[in-house]
């Protein structure tokens, strides 16, 4: 198709197709949402319709069928930009006595084979139909750019399954509250009338170091849940806390602090040109920089949140630990109680020690955990739901016990993390595998 031809960058498609849409739907897939398709099922099978989407007159009504009283169908034909095809057959099924079960089916099944844990069915309804088509849908493995994109976009939260969008809101989510972006614009629009630019860039040149990032955020979260300390005992869920607060609450704060810094670094570099066009073309490089330098900024940030928000609560747990502690060639996270007592000590017995090592995303990076036995188990704390099958499997095989947070290990959970014995939830940790198996681990109360 033209349209295709003409729109080979997976992520020029997706903004052609929201800007012709009305409403989008964003869906987290399950197992049970792409499982068919690497199962070869047929093209009856589909992913699923949640109650709150068939209820919102996203997708046409349904009608109950005269032989079949219970099953309630509509057609609903589909464009599928990725293949290319229009499904004139697809459509959503209903079976009314099997509580809310509903499936949009008859679907290319190529692009659900393969798919990583939590990737993304993103569609929407056309202003103007492909065809017979009203609707569109895409599917952006979690592994892809892409998807980091487009949480980035809709600024999507750590509890995410679907909701229902407008393309308005497809665009950078603003980071800061109305009138405080009102009040930054002033600020802004006062240093070039009055030519201060400089002096407001070298203002807000710094961003807060990491540590007061992560004590604002652990404030922000306590306040919120009312609770008086990041204390994986009093918190019911010491997982899901961990999650929420490196992964959205701190990203939420530093995003503040970012926009302030970086739209005044723009704001210079396009008022040394008196035209748009020339700030555009002349002002590229030094805008490319900031941009990358935001990027990279970012990323280092990500990397060191969740390590920093996981030794406070150890630390407020009261569990003995050394951080960056060297054993052999390798440099854990945390070495539970010290690095004399792993590595030094022959005397004392396997449940004596710990290491403890944490990874915001696992990737291939669990490998640098080391694979040198020190006579103690070693435990891998994600708050990754995106590990696949195969990583879970080596995981197993290197002996090395994967902890995730409470709602990654539900069964219905995105993640392929509920039946697998080797993986346990930050609860079982804290209370299974300290409190009860290593209790000399523990400072006395």
């Amino acid at each position: 198709m033209a349209f295709l031809e003409q729109n080979s960058d997976q992520w020029t498609l997706i903004e052609a197709l929201v800007a012709r849409s009305g409403k989008l739907l964003l869906k987290k897939l399950s197992r049970n949402d792409a499982s068919w398709a690497d199962e070869g099922g047929g093209h009856q099978y589909g992913f699923y319709v949640p109650r709150a989407v068939r209820e919102s007159g996203f997708f046409p009504e349904l009608h109950a069928r005269e032989d079949i009283p219970h099953i309630c169908e509509a057609d609903c034909p589909s464009f599928w930009p990725q293949t290319g095809e229009i499904r004139s057959d697809s459509g959503i099924k209903y079976f009314s006595n099997k509580r809310s079960e509903c499936h949009f089916t008859r679907i290319p099944a190529e692009l659900f084979a393969g798919l990583s844990p939590a990737s993304w069915l993103l569609g929407g309804t056309l202003v103007e139909p492909e065809g017979p088509a009203h609707h569109w849908f895409m599917v952006i493995d979690s592994a892809a750019g892409e998807a980091e994109l487009l949480e980035s976009r809709l600024d999507i939260q750590v509890n995410f399954h679907f909701g229902l969008f407008e393309p308005s809101d497809f665009k950078q989510a603003s980071s800061i509250e109305a009138d405080e972006a009102a009040g930054l614009i002033d600020e802004i629009d006062a240093a070039l009338r009055n030519g201060s630019i400089e002096a407001l860039v070298a203002k807000y040149s710094k961003l807060p170091s990491p540590d007061v990032l992560a004590s604002e955020a652990r404030a922000a979260f306590l306040k919120s849940n009312r609770v008086k300390e990041f204390d994986p005992w009093a918190i019911k869920k010491p997982g899901d806390a961990l999650m929420r607060v490196s992964r959205d609450i701190e990203f939420s704060i530093y995003r503040r602090y970012e926009l302030r810094m970086r739209a005044i670094e723009v704001a210079k570099v396009l008022a040394e040109h008196d035209r748009v066009a020339i700030a555009a073309v002349r002002g590229f490089p030094s805008m490319d920089s900031i941009f990358l330098s935001a990027s990279q900024q970012r990323k280092s940030r990500a990397g060191k949140s969740f390590e920093t928000h996981l030794a406070a609560m150890l630390t407020t747990g009261g569990v003995k630990f050394e951080a960056q502690a060297i054993l052999g060639q390798r440099r854990p996270d945390f070495v539970l109680p010290d690095q004399a007592t792993v590595a030094l000590d022959k005397s004392r017995r396997y449940e004596d020690a710990a290491i403890l090592s944490a990874k915001t995303t696992l990737r291939e990076r669990w490998k640098q955990i080391t694979h040198e036995r020190f006579n103690c188990a070693i435990f891998l704390a994600t708050v990754d739901d995106r590990v696949s099958r195969e990583a879970l499997a080596d995981l197993q095989k290197a002996e090395i016990t994967l902890v995730v947070p409470e709602s990654l290990k539900m069964k219905n959970n995105e993640s392929f993390y509920y039946h697998d014995t080797n993986v346990i939830s930050f609860r079982e940790f804290f209370d299974e595998e300290l409190a009860r198996k290593r209790p000399a681990l523990l400072l006395a109360v």
